[in-house]
């Protein structure tokens, strides 16, 4: 495989439950496998401009996370629907006009399901990878001869507390993606994972896209989800040096969450930069992101490269231009 690229392009995508989602510049692609063995396709055309928000420096890392969240996970509950595994569960006892008065329950509580799944794993986000770090490091602290009454301004302790609370970040997410990848349907999940990457890889290359082409690409991408986590991790720890150390658990919490917004726009600029740019920089900062990548993605099977090639020819531009990175 050539390791230059021919483009590179800002087409995207996401791994679904038996399927992909591919995001370019004019539409959204979906491309689900079902459990009859068919590819069922959904797409639709994305907003025609941009608001000013999602344009600026820093801030539009703020606002692309969040569309991208809000578009990833609609299209995730829709692959479940798509791939006909819930027809699987259903009760063969139903009639049909019962199992119709179940499908417009669930669309009357999908919002509200949504907004509380949302909700609770906004919670355990902010408990497992932000409190319980800064809960362990003062529970430890005390043992290792760090004194709780520290002046504000004291930037050793200051970076002390960061680098010690960011690495015990890391290795809890790192835990739990491992413990995560042990499920079997997120085994598959993570397959379509490397799909998606391997076909975005084979397009940048500029191979025709077919199952053959896109089998022999790297499912290790620089600009994927997971390297963005991890650079917001490592940001996280040098913006979280200039917090004063000597907070509550709880409160240095909070001020942490307060420094999201910043910590998000700055990973999505380097995000953006290690995807425009080859040097010793760009590696270096792609390289845990391409790591922890291993876990991430898996090597897919052909009819999971077929409904990733599906979903990214459904949203390649006809001006070839449009989607340059």
């Amino acid at each position: 495989m050539s390791k230059e690229c021919t483009k590179k392009t800002s087409i995207g995508g996401q791994a679904l439950i038996e399927g992909v989602m591919m995001r370019g510049p004019e539409k959204t692609a979906m491309a689900v496998r079902h459990t009859s063995g068919e590819i069922r396709t959904d797409e639709w055309d994305n907003p025609k401009k941009k608001p000013l928000v999602m344009r600026i420096p820093l801030v539009r890392g703020i606002f692309n996370f969040i569309d991208s969240m809000i578009v990833g996970y609609k299209s995730l509950m829709k692959s479940a629907e798509m791939s006909g595994l819930e027809e699987l569960e259903d009760d063969p006892e139903k009639t049909e006009e019962q199992k119709e008065k179940d499908n417009r329950l669930l669309q009357k509580l999908m919002p509200v399901v949504m907004v509380i799944s949302a909700v609770l794993g906004v919670a355990l986000a902010v408990v497992l990878f932000m409190y319980l770090p800064i809960l362990v490091y003062d529970l430890v602290a005390p043992f290792f001869g760090i004194p709780k009454d520290i002046p504000a301004d004291h930037f050793g302790y200051n970076f002390l507390k960061a680098l010690i609370t960011g690495i015990l970040k890391i290795v809890i997410f790192l835990v739990y993606m491992i413990l995560v990848s042990q499920m079997k349907d997120i085994k598959r999940v993570f397959s379509y994972h490397g799909a998606e990457h391997k076909t975005i890889f084979c397009y940048e290359h500029g191979k025709e896209l077919t199952v053959e082409n896109v089998r022999k690409e790297s499912r290790f991408h620089p600009r994927c989800g997971t390297s963005f986590m991890i650079l917001m991790m490592v940001v996280g720890v040098a913006i979280a040096m200039f917090i004063p150390s000597n907070m509550s658990s709880w409160l240095y919490t909070a001020v942490k969450i307060l420094t999201l917004p910043l910590v998000m726009g700055i990973g999505y600029e380097l995000l953006k930069l290690a995807g425009r740019h080859e040097n010793w920089f760009t590696r270096a900062i792609s390289a845990p992101g391409k790591w922890m990548q291993r876990i991430t993605t898996k090597e897919p099977s052909d009819d999971m490269i077929e409904c990733a090639i599906t979903a990214f020819k459904a949203v390649i531009p006809e001006d070839k231009e449009q989607d340059n990175w």
